[in-house]
């Protein structure tokens, strides 16, 4: 069974799923960060792939794209870093990132090195549904890799069941249509969230872009299976000397 399956056949609510950057903040943290998320109480890392042009990432985490991609951080150089990753690590690791950068480097070739790392999926916010269907989305299944897509509050409800179908793993739902980071009242989350709760997708839901510490985690936990925080936790380490215990006490915030 794929590690995602098994991750929410054992544990259905409360999953935190946390997004950082390869190569930041030093390009040899890759490593380090993904194992002190692991040791410290994440359920998934979304491991986000820099690049020069996000469209859906705030500053912040623009900011340590520009820093990793400043760093020498390149997607050759991530498989390289992920060689053997899999024999420390046991919770899932879904990659995101841009299609521009993938497509440079080879989409099958991207997609056979990322199973052989032992990645479990991929999120690419870019990637459309059609192009998804008609192209890629065999080739990503050939290299038995979970494909995420992303919903917001103003996808239709046919529009939600369509990426339900396509999706594995989990479906990732957008707080709200803007970039990451942003702060926000959470009561118009919770309705659209209701909404969802209310189609009875096939995949669990992760909610996205606007959680950052316990009390907006566990908002969104009411309504979803879990949640996924990165711009609280890229602030988290940024400046850290000591990224094990920056970590911990980030993810005891929003745990303990």
């Amino acid at each position: 069974m794929k590690r995602l399956e098994s991750l929410f056949q054992k544990k259905n609510q409360n999953v935190l799923n946390v997004y950082c950057t390869a190569g930041f903040p030093e390009l040899e943290s890759t490593l380090p960060v993904m194992k002190a998320l692991q040791q410290n109480g994440a359920d998934i890392i979304e491991l986000g792939m820099p690049y020069s042009d996000p469209l859906a990432d705030g500053p912040v985490i623009q900011s340590s794209g520009g820093k990793a991609l400043n760093n020498g951080m390149t997607i050759a150089k991530l498989f390289e870093q992920l060689k053997g990753f899999s024999n420390e690590m046991n919770i899932p690791v879904v990659l995101m990132g841009y299609m521009n950068p993938v497509l440079q480097y080879g989409f099958e070739k991207f997609c056979k090195a990322a199973s052989e790392a032992g990645i479990d999926g991929l999120i690419l916010p870019d990637l459309p549904e059609h192009e998804f269907e008609t192209e890629y989305g065999a080739i990503i299944k050939k290299y038995n890799l979970n494909f995420i897509f992303l919903v917001t509050p103003e996808t239709s409800e046919e529009r939600i069941k369509k990426l339900d179908e396509l999706s594995t793993g989990f479906l990732y739902a957008v707080s709200s249509s803007s970039i990451t980071g942003k702060d926000k009242d959470f009561s118009p989350v919770e309705k659209y969230l209701q909404r969802l709760q209310n189609l009875k997708l096939k995949n669990p839901i992760l909610v996205g872009f606007g959680i950052k510490d316990k009390q907006t985690f566990e908002s969104a936990c009411r309504y979803a299976n879990g949640a996924i925080i990165g711009t609280a936790f890229i602030k988290a380490i940024e400046d850290s000397n000591n990224i094990e215990q920056s970590t911990k006490e980030f993810l005891n915030s929003i745990l303990k």
